[in-house]
């Protein structure tokens, strides 16, 4: 297996039956991260914060999160927009 990225050598035997035989690699894919979407942590300066509930968007304030600040209407956490 060279490289070990799944391509195996071609085999060469005369087995019963059909005839040559034919190689099959293993190899194993890596998988990669998926991208988040939607609110996350460290969402960056700008943007809204929002009342779940009633829709009120307050300006983000920077090194604050959202959920730490409260709704001016209804009084609950906000989230990040």
């Amino acid at each position: 297996m060279p490289g070990r990225n799944g391509t195996g050598p071609a085999g060469g035997g005369a087995g019963q039956g059909s005839g040559g035989g034919r190689g099959t690699g293993r190899g194993g894919g890596r998988g990669g991260r998926g991208m988040g979407g939607g609110t996350r942590a460290g969402a960056g300066p700008d943007g809204y914060c929002v009342c779940p509930q009633c829709g009120e968007k307050t300006p983000h304030q920077p090194g604050m999160p959202c959920m730490d600040m409260k709704c001016p209407k209804c009084g609950i956490p906000l989230r990040r927009e």
